[in-house]
């Protein structure tokens, strides 16, 4: 039998995924599944430790290998089940060497390096990413912040950038195995170049790609900092039409206080004034945006200012996550809100996105849109909202299509 990837978490891990894939098959690993865990809440930890098992009792022979930023920031969690017969960290299990190796002979049950440690990152080549319309490419990996909620830099390091060069060369071969979209992806993609000669900035890597590769019709960027956001970026999104007119900003909360306390680097104003400024270059940009619902300290007044930044943002894609103490994060030791309190604040703010959602897709109603399909009839706009085809289509077609109406969660294609 092949070897199975389970994914959970962010569009890397997708990536990372098939680079793991890719590198097992090559060393001969059969029957075994590997979890690539995400570690961003304590529910994905929850999570894939319920995938585990369930795994282990659908078939018992497979060895099951534990990966991920979860396996990264707490090996001894996954080590200690009795269903998983490996643990290997952030950095081994994108590593050839790593999968050559494993199982043979030795007694060890967990290969976890000290992730810090890393300086480097290597663009490992995919042919594309199975199951996806979109290709994903790894630009940067790690963070140099220290968000006193996330955990992330202690699973995936500090912040390194893979070379322009090697991105754009790998563009182009997915551009040539017939992907019409690709979407850059990284822990903190708006801190891309750092470490590179001559520190490049996000917007020259963009404007690169679509000097260097005309045939790619359509870029996406993930998740930004929009402090961040450097100048040729933002004269990007103003003139660059195969740049998709969509943002999803990393915003966390709208008051100050509790920004302050996160340990975030823009303010209220800051995110306020980024959406206008951007909307004036791009009118038709849409955006989605991270919002934590319930983080401690946060009283009725402050969790109001992040209800109203739906509005005054102009948010339409909302990401909530009620608060989750992570252990070793200066937050979980922060006057925490209560766990009722929490959900409940972010059943109220998923209401606002869906309210927000909703005043988008009534006024896409008649429009024309560039779909780009993918499978069980679904396809996606240049702003990332979601189509329901009109007849089955094969994924990774491109189409014209008339918007005739929508059924609050998605648009419905003539």
């Amino acid at each position: 039998m092949s070897i199975d990837v389970i994914t959970f978490g962010c569009r890397l891990n997708t990536y990372e995924s098939e680079v793991i894939r890719s590198a097992a098959s090559g060393a001969g690993i059969a029957d075994a599944v590997v979890v690539n865990t995400c570690a961003v809440t304590a529910e994905a930890v929850r999570q894939a430790r319920q995938s585990i098992r369930r795994l282990k009792r659908e078939r018992p022979d497979a060895r099951i290998v534990v990966t991920g930023c979860a396996a990264q920031t707490e090996p001894q969690t996954f080590a200690a089940m009795p269903e998983v017969a490996f643990v290997a960290g952030n950095e081994e299990k994108i590593s050839e060497r790593f999968w050559q190796s494993f199982g043979l002979g030795s007694e060890e049950k967990t290969r976890v390096n000290d992730i810090m440690a890393v300086r480097d990152t290597a663009l490992h080549l995919v042919e594309g990413i199975d199951g996806h319309a979109r290709a994903f490419i790894q630009v940067q990996n790690g963070c140099d912040h220290r968000c006193t909620f996330c955990i992330i830099p202690y699973g995936r390091g500090n912040s390194r950038s893979v070379p322009m060069g090697e991105v754009v060369a790998q563009v182009r071969k997915l551009a040539a195995n017939g992907y019409r979209e690709v979407v850059l992806t990284g822990v903190d993609i708006t801190g891309y170049g750092a470490g590179l000669p001559g520190t490049p900035r996000l917007g020259k890597l963009v404007r690169q790609i679509l000097k260097h590769a005309p045939e790619l019709e359509r870029l996406r960027i993930s998740s930004i900092d929009s402090v961040e956001a450097d100048p040729d970026l933002l004269d990007a999104i103003a003139d660059e039409p195969r740049l998709m007119p969509h943002l999803h900003l990393s915003l966390q909360h709208g008051d100050d206080l509790i920004l302050k306390r996160m340990k975030r680097r823009h303010t209220r104003a800051d995110a306020i004034a980024f959406a206008a400024q951007v909307r004036r270059l791009r009118p038709d940009i849409v955006f989605g945006a991270d919002i934590i619902a319930g983080f401690p300290t946060e009283t009725d007044e402050a969790f109001a200012r992040s209800r109203d930044l739906v509005t005054e943002c102009g948010l339409t894609h909302l990401h909530v996550f009620p608060y989750s103490e992570r252990a070793g994060t200066p937050a979980a030791r922060m006057p925490p809100v209560p766990h009722p309190l929490r959900k409940e604040r972010a059943r109220l703010l998923r209401q606002d996105g869906d309210a927000a959602l909703r005043r988008h897709l009534d006024g896409e109603i008649g429009a024309r849109r560039r779909v780009l399909t993918e499978s069980n009839g679904i396809g996606r706009t240049e702003q990332f909202t979601p189509v329901r085809l009109a007849a089955p289509t094969k994924p990774g077609e491109m189409l014209d299509l008339k918007i005739a109406g929508h059924d609050g969660r998605h648009l419905l294609a003539a």
